[in-house]
């Protein structure tokens, strides 16, 4: 099964066996929508169902089936929580999710590699691809201006982007 890790267990919430959760979804409450999630423990994913769970702060906070007191919901802290590729709603031609452009090869118009998308930062203005190759860069997601194409079949993303930058 292809995972996307949509978040992870941050600490506990009360003696009943709540978490507290930080999610990479948008909004952030769409963590708790998805059932099944998946919990990644030790290196192995199991199935997990949400029971309840709501906005708190920054964060969630949510229980799960089967996590009823603070010691064992404890044992979860750090792990992962992942959904399956197929959870995820169909998007427009054109637009993808971050989880599709992790990995891929930035190129720039002149054929130089710049590295590989580590990851993605959201900043408020635009989103920003963090570009690893023989340096870290970080390159705003701004269709046209910077980002020319996305080609997820070949793996590559074409920037109009100056290497020395």
């Amino acid at each position: 099964m292809d995972r996307i890790v949509v978040g992870h267990i941050a600490g506990v919430y009360g003696v009943r066996g709540w978490l507290r959760i930080f999610s990479e979804t948008e909004p952030r409450t769409q963590l708790i929508q998805y059932n099944p999630l998946y919990m990644e423990r030790n290196g192995q994913w199991s199935e997990v169902h949400v029971e309840a769970g709501r906005a708190h702060g920054k964060g969630l906070v949510a229980k799960f089936q089967g996590l009823d007191d603070r010691d064992a919901a404890a044992a979860c802290i750090g792990c992962h929580l992942a959904i399956g590729r197929e959870q995820l709603p169909p998007l427009p031609e054109d637009e993808y999710y971050w989880a599709d452009l992790v990995g891929l090869r930035v190129v720039n118009l002149q054929g130089l590699e710049l590295g590989r998308v580590d990851h993605l930062l959201q900043t408020g203005a635009n989103d920003v691809l963090v570009v690893h190759g023989d340096r870290e860069r970080l390159i705003p997601y701004v269709r046209e201006a910077v980002i020319r194409s996305v080609q997820l079949e070949a793996g590559e993303i074409r920037v109009d982007w100056d290497p020395d930058f």
